[in-house]
């Protein structure tokens, strides 16, 4: 059974509004909308989404496109990052560097990259198990998402597994022995790395 996570694309930046609450960007969306007319994307019966306004506003576009309800969940949200707020790119470059190498470590108050790892593991595993025989789409994060990954594969937590820049990527899985499916793409491609329409992991 393969299952997808898909991290937000681009958002809108306000350093006055907390991060969980930014919404998508004109870019963002419309990147979403046309993933959301891919054939390919069908397949799925169930989509979840972290409790983030971002994650949910994509989640929600696809939700619309293929006629399924979508669920909010508990324990997908992004790393915690509260005890800093919004920081400028190159500091938060920095701290996130950190964030992976030190992953037993909390860096600057955010929660650490190993706590932040099961939670995660944990959520996913949870819902499948609810119903393990429906193909899944996860909307998420790219932080959390490099952990699950990491996780899933088995390798050790480090930034050089994370997402391309910009966000809108998208790797697949199963519940099983080499769960990674497919690396990081973005949702412009289709699950395998090609660009047919129809294609179909």
């Amino acid at each position: 059974m393969v299952h997808l996570y898909l991290t937000h694309p681009q958002v809108r930046i306000d350093p006055a509004v907390p991060v969980p609450l930014w919404s998508l960007s004109q870019e963002g969306r419309a990147r979403v909308e046309g993933l959301a007319r891919a054939p390919w994307v069908r397949r799925f019966g169930r989509i979840v989404a972290s409790e983030e306004a971002k994650a949910r506003e994509a989640a929600e576009v696809l939700g619309v496109a293929l006629g399924l309800p979508v669920e909010v969940r508990p324990g997908l949200h992004e790393n915690d990052r509260s005890a800093t707020g919004f920081l400028p790119p190159k500091e938060f470059e920095a701290v996130a560097e950190a964030f992976f190498a030190r992953s037993d470590e909390s860096v600057r108050g955010w929660e650490t990259a190993r706590a932040a790892q099961a939670r995660v593991l944990g959520a996913v595993r949870g819902v499948l198990a609810e119903v393990p025989t429906t193909p899944t789409l996860f909307v998420g994060h790219g932080a959390v998402g490099t952990l699950l990954k990491c996780a899933l594969a088995g390798r050790a937590i480090s930034r050089r597994e994370d997402q391309p820049a910009g966000g809108g990527n998208h790797l697949g899985f199963t519940a099983g022995p080499d769960a990674v499916l497919w690396d990081w793409r973005p949702m412009e491609e289709g699950p395998w790395g090609g660009s047919r329409p129809d294609e179909s992991p």
